[in-house]
């Protein structure tokens, strides 16, 4: 069912999707409530510069706040009436959770349940909340469905955003909160992360530096451009999730629910071998890499790929960007972003 909504909580509204969605509703006329604890898990300029672009609009309000602190987010749904709240604030990166869990269970699970209470007692119509192409784990069935069973996670990062699904579907069974997971497939871009592989390998070439490539370049992933993806969330927060009445407890489908429930892919349907992607960046950059191939790393996948064929027919939308637009128009902001820096 779609609604028509007006006032929009974002969490991790300083981060690489959260400012993007930010500036995208902004646009489209709807008041921002953009929230960030601006973590130094990377480089807080490029967050604070991604918050400079939008500061300055009048619909947009920006607190500093973790979400972590229970009183300080119930403050804020107090003093505000969200009609949907994104949120998008989390503990990134499957290689950091091998080294730093606890930064995982506070920001991911936490923080996560706070944010649903929050939504449950102040009668939020819709909860869009970010999930992870990760969830599918040691799944090696291609494509990845949401209605494959995602129980074996290989990182706490994948296990944290599993546990989201969950939390979110009890809050659903129990009070009738609409909520949406979006599992999301290697976004890139501009304003992008600087711990992702574009950034990464980007960052390395033009400073004649190695890159590293990990399981020998046998790798592929379904890079999802970040127009694409900003596409995808806005449509699915004007759709309320309806329960599936053909759902049955003695053949449950994974993804939808008898509750007002429902997960998303959102990916390019279109894996793409590392070594082709790292090709591509080479041919914009009009520069080779000086490759140093590695071992698989422990808690990565050899391979995702995304069947989006439920938010096709249900919101009409298909990521489509071509890899090759997406990587030049990323370099194109890279070298501008960092031009005499």
């Amino acid at each position: 069912m779609d609604f028509k909504f007006k006032n929009v909580l974002v969490t991790g509204a300083a981060g690489f999707i959260g400012f993007q969605l930010s500036r995208r509703l902004l646009d489209d006329g709807i008041r921002v409530t953009g929230l960030d604890n601006l973590t130094p898990y990377y480089d807080v300029r490029l967050k604070e510069d991604r918050l400079n672009k939008i500061l300055s609009a009048d619909a947009f309000t920006f607190t500093n706040l973790d979400l972590v602190d229970r009183k300080a987010l119930e403050n804020l749904f107090d003093n505000n009436e969200f009609d949907v709240v994104v949120n998008l604030a989390a503990q990134a990166g499957v290689r950091y959770s091998l080294t730093n869990p606890h930064a995982y269970v506070d920001s991911n699970l936490v923080g996560f349940v706070n944010i649903l209470e929050c939504c449950r007692h102040h009668k939020v119509k819709h909860l869009v909340f970010a999930s992870s192409s990760s969830v599918y784990g040691a799944n090696t069935n291609m494509p990845f469905s949401i209605h494959h069973n995602v129980d074996h996670p290989v990182s706490l990062y994948a296990a944290t955003k599993k546990a989201n699904e969950l939390m979110a579907h009890t809050y659903s069974h129990l009070y009738g909160l609409c909520c949406t997971g979006l599992r999301f497939f290697t976004v890139y871009g501009p304003w992008g992360r600087p711990d992702m592989a574009l950034f990464l390998f980007t960052k390395a070439i033009l400073e004649d530096k190695p890159i590293t490539v990990f399981n020998h370049g046998k790798m592929q992933r379904d890079f999802t451009y970040i127009d694409d993806i900003i596409e995808g969330v806005v449509r699915v927060m004007a759709r309320l999730p309806e329960p599936n009445p053909a759902w049955r407890g003695d053949a449950p489908d994974p993804g939808t629910s008898y509750a007002p429930y429902k997960i998303y892919n959102i990916g390019n349907n279109n894996p793409v071998q590392l070594l082709e992607f790292i090709e591509e960046i080479e041919n914009a950059l009009g520069r080779k890499a000086n490759k140093e191939f590695v071992e698989l790393q422990p808690g990565d996948v050899v391979a995702t790929y995304a069947d989006v064929d439920d938010l096709v027919q249900d919101v009409g939308f298909k990521p489509e960007t071509p890899l090759v637009t997406g990587i030049r128009r990323f370099i194109e902001w890279y070298q501008e972003y960092y031009a005499g820096r």
